[in-house]
């Protein structure tokens, strides 16, 4: 059993930056992939970034592309997920995802709690 926990969010400006952490229990983080997956109220949830276990192949949503930059530290056991020039749009609850192979979208055989990420215009 793998407990995800994420960190990191909160209120931000347009224009402005937040990095997420996601720290795993239970289990080594480095076993998995991992990935990045946001749901705004009344919209689907959406995968925006992935990245393999050992770090070396990562994939993005269009919509984040250019803006957002997934990576992990094996050695602290936790994935990030850095995000720059955010939107209005990209306000949402985060949720940190494992699974056992790397894919875009993931196929997550576990979820964290989420975070809440707000960008005000």
């Amino acid at each position: 059993q793998v407990q995800l926990v994420e960190s990191g969010g909160g209120l931000v400006q347009a224009g402005g930056s937040l990095t997420l952490s996601c720290a795993p229990s239970g289990r080594t983080a480095g076993n998995y992939a991992m990935g990045w997956f946001r749901q705004a109220p009344g919209k689907e949830r959406e995968c925006v970034a992935v990245i393999s276990w050992s770090g070396a192949i990562t994939n993005y949503a269009d919509s984040v592309k250019g803006r957002f930059t997934i990576s992990r530290d094996n050695a602290k056991n936790t994935v990030y997920l850095q995000m720059n020039s955010l939107k209005p749009e990209d306000t949402a609850v985060y949720y940190c995802a494992a699974a056992g192979l790397v894919a875009m979208p993931l196929s997550p055989n576990y979820w964290g709690q989420g975070t809440q990420v707000t960008v005000s215009s």
